[in-house]
């Protein structure tokens, strides 16, 4: 399964219909009607802006949406699309502005689901690995020690807060997270113990 890193639009003209596709990254239904309500804001002089989306760790939550489009012509194609990518927690707007000529319903069909198309074709991804987030405190000495270790693994989203002790927190895949822990307990002579929590 895969997960976007970052957005991206990409436009097409067909018989003077223009077609905007842009990618976003959700995480929940929420976050997918806040983005839908901000994208007809944004473009009030379109005709349509249609959606579909995946999220959840096994793509289990879908929608989509024609907006006035004939039923079954851009919601479902665009959404077809992104089943058939593997690609989970990702919105796929589609705004449309009429250019006068009727496309039919093949070619809506064939419009909405190239634009996801190519809207995917420029959305970076990476693969959905489970993380968990861990913090934990330690003193200024333990800290290099601690730093040492860091290099072996893939942690990111690293803060720290330096006070009379250091309190470090971040994220780290839960395949690791064991093996990690361990390590700093066991280079820190069991005197720094790692909370982690599965995201």
């Amino acid at each position: 399964m895969l997960i976007p890193t970052n957005g991206a639009t990409t436009e097409t003209i067909i018989k003077g219909s223009r077609f905007k596709a842009e990618s976003f990254i959700v995480q929940s239904q929420q976050e997918v009607r806040d983005l839908i309500k901000s994208q007809k804001k944004r473009y009030p002089d379109a005709t349509h802006v249609c959606h579909a989306f995946i999220s959840g760790k096994n793509a289990e939550v879908m929608g989509m949406s024609d907006d006035g489009e004939p039923g079954g012509t851009a919601g479902r194609p665009m959404l077809d699309v992104l089943k058939g990518s593997g690609i989970t927690n990702i919105l796929v707007t589609v705004t449309r502005w009429f250019g006068g000529t009727l496309l039919g319903t093949g070619g809506l069909v064939h419009a909405y689901g190239d634009a996801v198309k190519s809207v995917l074709a420029e959305t970076p991804t990476e693969e959905l690995v489970q993380k968990s987030s861990f913090s934990l405190k330690c003193d200024y000495q333990q800290y290099q020690v601690i730093k040492k270790i860091f290099e072996n693994f893939t942690v990111s989203c690293i803060a720290e807060d330096f006070a009379e002790e250091i309190t470090i927190s971040g994220q780290i895949p839960t395949s690791e997270s064991d093996k990690f822990s361990a390590e700093i307990f066991e280079k820190t002579n069991g005197k720094v113990t790692v909370s982690l929590q599965n995201l």
